[in-house]
């Protein structure tokens, strides 16, 4: 029988419930988490922690809903549904609850995440009762009072409990204030006896007041008498205090009944409520233990990533870093006392069980934690909390426990294996021990002094050795886990260090074997080199910071400087357009004076006058306005010609931007020779565009056809491109037109026309004037590489 309560203890699990309990506002669910225990199948575990996880991040997105609630309202409950009454202050206790599920479920309703899941189902299973809650509250004040307006009787009621009191209270100060009765007083107040008003009497005057006596004073000089005058009054004060009492009990059982009604519902929901203060308490405590959700495995595979023992100080823990079930299932951790190893083995303990019980770890993120049937512990060393000792009988016995259960899905750890006994046989009974835990397919960490284990874990597939550092220098722990390394326990160097004489300490390695001299060689020939290696990953990791933060710095400077390109550009275009239109202006301005010099002096001289002076405008615009707005003709650098080039082609040379004719090609087909006009020269491929809606130059023979060899002026001088920035609109289209008529003679299927970007009216006007010439079959605007919106293609009959 598996005495897990044994096992949870000493993991110390009962601690970490209580300081979740402490987290817990609803006091009736205080209990509830000290009673939580590991869930009994993974799917629970992973649903579990999801809900605790979603919490978490609710907790810190809009912080944790109310969950403040001193009493339990299950016992109120059960009692109005077997027809108890209930007082006002359970009524109110009532009241509070339904309070805190109507503000819960508000909660969820008001922050409007679509990203909770699991949550929302417990959520949507509180049940808000506005209607009681309202009711309670309408009726009763306090705990000991009810209002007037519970009822309308009950309001008349206590109206003519007023009055009638009143009246009461008039009368009797007449009697203590008048002259003749003051004297027989003992002071002159009026008090109550049994719910009766009465004065005060001196013992003497007994017989001289008339009334009926209720009480005497302790010392018997007073006496309490009731006035025959208010006697009437009394009886009537009486009974209506006894209708209202009647009137509140009616309203109470009448609640309660309510209360009856609605109890099903009410547990229900009290029951999530608990259950949802719990899950935030989970987080709550994740918070403040900097805890992540770990990853969840069937397969006995534990990867812990800076795992912290979350009941020492998170300022003085030393986070551990241990894995389990990867490359080993079984871990040896050997080193001197108080090195931290109990609390290792503590930390991998406890962490499971967290996980387990749906809680987050203090681990950082992509750690993963298995699913385990069984944890098995024996640890009961001086380190414990409870500071017990045990026997090696005692140890033995939990040990044979543990290894007459079912092995398979089971985390064992063992702390101090074999302690207690002769060290060859205690050496001998923990290897077979570990052997046979091994062979059971357990996960098993066990903490050991013997060298034997640590050779046995050297030459055991699946056994790993690991230590606890310690600084011989300053003869303190670091608590630092190093996998792969097998501990010394250092007695010779601290007892050196403590003041242990040199020949008792060489007299003392003298006694040690030579296997066990040759294991401390193997040992520190390890540990010189994890310490070389850990300081070349110091410096590894130091030269890759500097470089990161240079890097950074970089692309911090090209940031800047692009910015800057770009704000240097802006004001460049912003400048050259103003150039622009003041250019515009004088030249629009001297036209127009010249215009009226023209018609002053004989019309040849100013029209040649007019004429110059308009070429000399358009220039210089057209100059200014290409380096304001230029257009960029040049296509791009992944232009792959449409086909191979034949001789005779027309094409287009990109450094020169002039047409040429192919005349032949080399053998590889990367240079190319290419006439323009007289001009003659090889150029490069990648310098080439074919010009496809061009003509192949006629051969030879047809040419011989012709009935001249020699070339028209429109042949001769025709470009592809017609440039006409700087001109006016009426100007432009002018030329423009005399330039399709050219394009139209010399043959030329496509021609582009250089309009600018800048203002579109030039653009507009173009393509007016080509939807109306017959010559023009289509136009389009040009796309990357052919200048965009700053040119215009056409397509010419020809």
């Amino acid at each position: 029988m598996l005495d897990n309560e044994k096992y949870y203890k000493a993991l110390e699990l009962d601690r970490i419930l209580k300081m979740l309990s402490d987290e817990v506002r609803i006091e009736a669910a205080k209990s509830m988490t000290l009673e939580i225990r590991p869930f009994s199948r993974v799917e629970i575990v992973l649903e579990e922690l999801a809900k605790t996880d979603e919490a978490f991040v609710l907790t810190a997105k809009y912080a944790a809903p109310s969950f403040s609630l001193s009493s339990d309202p299950i016992p109120l409950l059960t009692r109005a549904e077997v027809g108890g009454l209930l007082t006002m202050s359970e009524l109110l206790q009532i009241a509070n609850a339904l309070k805190v599920i109507r503000t819960v479920k508000e909660w969820r309703n008001n922050i409007l995440d679509n990203s909770v899941n699991k949550l929302d189902s417990l959520f949507s299973l509180l049940s808000a009762n506005k209607f009681l809650e309202d009711s309670i509250n309408f009726a009763i004040k306090s705990g000991e009072e009810m209002n007037d307006n519970a009822s309308a009787k009950l309001y008349q009621i206590r109206r003519k409990i007023r009055g009638v009191s009143a009246s009461l209270k008039d009368k009797l100060d007449c009697i203590v204030k008048s002259g003749q009765k003051a004297k027989f007083l003992q002071e002159a107040i009026v008090t109550q006896r049994d719910g009766r008003y009465v004065v005060p009497v001196k013992v003497e005057y007994k017989s001289e007041f008339a009334g009926i006596v209720h009480d005497t004073s302790s010392t018997g000089s007073t006496i309490f008498i009731e006035p025959m005058a208010v006697v009437e009054a009394n009886n009537e004060l009486r009974v209506l205090q006894l209708e209202e009492r009647e009137e509140i009990e009616r309203i109470l059982w009448e609640l309660s009944k309510s209360v009856a009604d609605f109890s099903s519902s009410i547990k229900n929901s009290f029951t999530v409520l608990c259950e949802l203060n719990i899950i935030f308490a989970k987080a709550s405590l994740a918070y403040k233990m900097r805890a992540t959700m770990p990853k969840i495995n069937s397969s006995g595979k534990i990867v812990l990533k800076n795992a912290r023992h979350p009941l020492i100080d998170k300022n003085a823990v030393v986070p551990i870093s241990v894995t389990l079930g990867v490359d080993y299932n079984t871990l040896i951790i050997t080193g001197p006392n108080t090195g931290g190893k109990t609390v290792t083995l503590k930390t991998v303990g406890l962490l499971t069980l967290m996980t387990m019980c749906g809680m987050l770890i203090p681990a950082d993120s992509g750690s993963e934690i298995s699913f385990f049937d069984n944890i098995l512990v024996d640890i009961g060393d001086e380190q414990s909390i409870e500071h017990s000792l045990s026997t090696f009988s005692s140890h033995m016995i939990n040990i044979i426990n543990i290894l007459n259960q079912p092995l398979y899905s089971s985390l064992v750890l063992l702390d101090e294996i074999g302690n207690g006994t002769d060290p060859i046989e205690g050496a001998a009974l923990a290897k077979a021990i570990l052997v046979n835990l091994l062979n059971s397919s357990a996960r098993t960490i066990a903490t050991t002094h013997y060298p034997e284990l640590k050779s046995y874990a050297l030459e055991t597939e699946l056994v790993e050795n690991a230590s606890c550092e310690f600084d011989i220098k300053t003869l303190k722990p670091t608590y630092r886990l190093m996998v792969g390394v097998p501990g010394k326990s250092n007695a010779f160097t601290i007892s050196s260090k403590l003041g242990l004489s040199d020949e008792i300490v060489e007299l003392a390695r003298n006694y040690i074997s030579d296997d066990d001299k040759k294991l401390d060689e193997i040992t520190n020939a390890l540990e010189q080199a994890r310490i070389s290696a850990e300081r070349e990953r110091n410096e590894a990791t130091a030269v890759k910071s500097q470089l990161l933060q240079k890097l950074e710095l970089a692309e911090e400077n090209l940031r800047v400087a692009e910015a800057k390109k770009a704000a240097i550009l802006e004001k460049a275009k912003n400048d050259a357009s103003y150039i622009i239109d003041n250019a515009r202006y004088k030249s629009n301005a001297l036209l127009t004076e010249l215009e009226g010099i023209k018609k002053q002096l004989n019309a040849e001289n100013a029209s040649e006058l007019y004429g110059s002076a308009k070429r000399i405008t358009s220039k210089s615009i057209s100059e200014i306005e290409s380096a304001s707005d230029p257009v960029d003709t040049k296509e791009p650098e992944n232009y792959i010609l449409p086909r191979k080039l034949e001789v005779g082609d027309t094409v287009l040379l990109l450094d020169l931007n002039k047409s040429a004719t192919v005349e032949q090609l080399s053998k590889d087909e990367k240079r190319v020779f290419v006439s323009m006009g007289a001009l003659k020269s090889w150029t490069d491929i990648s310098n080439i565009r074919l010009n496809t809606s061009e003509k192949k130059k006629q051969s030879s023979e047809t040419k011989s056809r012709r009935v001249t060899g020699v070339k028209s002026k429109a042949e001769r001088d025709i470009r592809f491109e017609f440039d006409m920035r700087g001109m006016t609109v009426d100007e432009g289209i002018l030329e423009l037109d005399r330039y399709i008529d050219s394009a139209v003679i010399g043959g030329i299927q496509s021609v582009t026309i250089i309009h600018g970007k800048g203002t579109g009216a030039l653009r507009k006007a173009v393509h007016s004037y080509l939807k109306t010439n017959k010559n023009v079959i289509s136009f389009r605007l040009g796309v990357f590489g052919e200048g965009e919106s700053g040119v215009t293609v056409a397509e010419i009959k020809v």
